[in-house]
């Protein structure tokens, strides 16, 4: 027995994951959405739902008095909060404890003494927990430098105290060395900031970002669910996790989660939480932050333990004490998760893109996998909120069957109307580094230094790509010659069996042959034969092809009535010209739009709103210079000109 009626302070994905489990355990759910999200999924799903503001955040999902009154007017006993807890919201939710309302998750004193940054790692130095060590007070001398230097470890970093910018700061990997950066630190310094102090702390060389899952309840006892790997990321936000990771051994694992479990039992933890740490080369690792609510990244924790991790925060919550032991506790496989977002991947590793949910397909078709959502077809993803369409988690006895099976879900998703990050996630997932567990928090920049840019075909795949082409640019040509449904009889029966083509794919021209045999079709491309066999169900948006005994799954985005056709293969969406020979020879004769002069205009990448204008109309300004500031889904975005030019 816990409680009859529970509301659930949130939107999107997470609602909906804390729904499901309500309803295995018979608890009755109370949503509340924005004006925008009337028709969202949460607020299908629940028993009840209530408006409590428009569109953002701060005037609905965060509107504290609008949310007290829910919890009153439908008498909920429990509540599950909003990831971005408010305390005082915490101490309105306390007055309410007289009224019988419980809150699911630790309480305010937890939140508010991990909440602040300096005060936790405080707590944690105090709890004999691993921070990263540093000199604090001011460095005197190049002696004093080598000292400190010697007793913190190498490789340190040298921060002049008034720094920024990147000036003033030199890793140094031996006394040599930080003697040469102590001199050259201060010189810059001085000249930049009119400041030459130092100060020293450890360097943490190509770190990785390992975060152990807790679980405490409210008579003292405290779990570690083992580990998560979150060392994929863009813009410090995670974009693949998996558990366990490839790069702990046992005893550092045990290490890491008594830490973890010293550091909840330190500020009398009670629920589901995390704490994070960096992770060097040596594995030596050291405390970031906690995290006092159920992470996005917790299912692939779920997947490897059979814990249901929010049925034991509510349980928790109820006052039952932990019903595991550490012994209990078990590694079972492997699984990993991708973060799938409404973004353009090609634009800095993901900016923001919004729209309408035109044709949406989840990959629930392969084995062990688990989507959690909180949309579906017809959705909207507005700037309002975090673009976030989904966490896609798959599970595998072994780390290469999960990631297998990841590759196969990737390329079975389909969702169309917004741009989304599946080439990027698809890319990272078979790339031999991160295959080979060889990850840090730098791989993105690192493997991509130029920016992503999809997948580069091999010369095999471009192959396989231009005879899928071929083959399905045939395969319509036949449909649309057949009469289903009406007793007409062609006078004259069709015994074309081969076709000659040409397919414009990227800078190249390829003259392509195609023959069909039954329901396959041989194609010539580069004087190379390939044997191209489907079912050519064409309405389906997923097509299963196999080119020489290897199985693709495709999906066509697009197609129009000049030849051009949009084809997502291997991740990337690649677009094609398909032309028969007669009119390839034609097409040279065709006038080419001119495309746009932009230069002279800015134009904002993603739609947001705009919050600071830093010039007026007649002001002249340089290339590179701040026109405005646009916030689009949680983020400010600084727009510049192109060129120098009077507004």
């Amino acid at each position: 027995q816990t409680f009859e009626k529970l509301l659930i302070a949130n939107r999107g994905e997470i609602a909906c994951r804390v729904i499901k489990t309500c309803k295995k355990m018979g608890i009755k759910t109370v949503a509340i959405h924005s004006d925008v999200d009337a028709n969202a999924v949460h607020v299908k799903m629940a028993d009840e739902a209530v408006c409590v503001g428009p569109a953002p955040t701060s005037k609905s999902y965060l509107n504290m008095d609008a949310i007290m009154e829910v919890i009153r007017k439908t008498r909920a006993q429990a509540v599950s909060l909003n990831v971005s807890i408010c305390c005082s919201f915490l101490s309105s939710l306390s007055l309410q404890a007289s009224e019988g309302v419980t809150f699911i998750g630790p309480d305010t004193h937890a939140i508010q003494a991990m909440g602040d940054k300096i005060e936790s790692k405080l707590l944690a130095k105090n709890a004999k927990v691993n921070t990263i060590p540093g000199f604090d007070g001011v460095v005197k001398d190049a002696d004093e430098a080598v000292r400190i230097a010697r007793e913190i470890g190498y490789p340190v970093m040298i921060k002049a105290s008034a720094g920024g910018g990147g000036k003033g700061m030199r890793i140094a990997w031996d006394d040599e060395e930080t003697r040469e950066g102590f001199r050259f630190s201060s010189q810059e310094a001085a000249s930049s900031f009119g400041d030459d102090r130092l100060l020293i702390e450890k360097f943490i060389d190509n770190p990785r970002h390992i975060e152990i899952q807790v679980l405490a309840d409210k008579h003292g006892n405290a779990l570690w669910l083992n580990e998560r790997e979150c060392s994929i990321q863009r813009r410090n936000q995670k974009v693949v996790e998996e558990a366990p990771s490839t790069f702990l051994d046992p005893e550092t694992r045990k290490a890491m989660g008594e830490q973890a479990v010293a550091l909840a039992k330190a500020v009398k933890y009670s629920s589901a939480g995390t704490v994070e740490f960096l992770v060097d080369s040596s594995k030596n690792f050291y405390f970031l932050e906690m995290n006092t609510r159920l992470q996005v990244e917790h299912p692939v924790t779920e997947c490897i333990t059979g814990l249901d991790l929010v049925q034991e925060m509510i349980r928790v919550a109820k006052g039952y004490p932990l019903r595991h032991k550490q012994a209990d506790i078990p590694i079972n496989g492997w699984a990993v998760e991708c973060r799938v977002y409404a973004e353009d991947p090609y634009k800095s590793f993901g900016l923001p893109s919004i729209g309408k949910l035109s044709q949406y397909q989840e990959p629930l078709h392969v084995p062990s996998v688990r989507v959690d959502s909180g949309i579906q077809q017809g959705s909207d993803i507005s700037i309002y909120y975090d673009p976030m369409i989904s966490k896609l988690i798959t599970y595998g006895s072994n780390r290469a069957e999960a990631l297998k099976r990841m590759e196969e879900a990737l390329d079975n998703y389909v969702i169309r109307g917004v741009a989304h990050n599946i080439s990027l996630l698809r890319e990272v997932i078979v790339h031999p580094r991160f295959v080979q567990g060889d990850i840090s928090t730098k791989f993105l920049p690192e493997v991509y230094p130029d920016g992503f840019k999809g997948h580069k075909l091999t010369d095999l795949e471009r192959r396989q790509l231009l005879a899928t082409a071929a083959s399905l640019y045939v395969a319509e040509q036949l449909r649309s010659q057949r009469f289903l449904g009406t007793p007409r009889i062609p006078i004259a029966k069709s015994k074309r069996s081969s076709w000659e083509l040409s397919v414009h794919l990227g800078d190249g021209i390829y003259p392509v042959a195609v023959s069909k045999h039954g329901s396959s079709f041989s194609v010539e491309v580069d004087g190379m034969k390939l044997n191209v066999t489907s079912e050519w169900n064409l309405a389906s948006p997923l097509l299963s092809v196999t080119i020489d005994g290897t199985q693709r799954t495709i999906q066509r985005i697009s197609r129009n009535a000049s030849g051009e056709t949009s084809i997502q293969f291997l991740g990337t969406v690649y677009k094609l010209q398909i032309l028969t020979k007669v009119a390839a020879e034609l097409s040279k004769y065709m006038p080419e739009k001119a495309a746009e002069d932009t230069s002279s205009i800015l134009r904002s990448p993603m739609p947001g709103t705009v919050v600071a204008v830093s010039v007026k109309p007649g002001d002249m300004v340089s290339e590179g210079q701040e026109i405005c500031v646009i916030e689009a889904m949680k983020m400010q975005n600084s727009m510049i000109a192109a060129k120098t030019g009077k507004v």
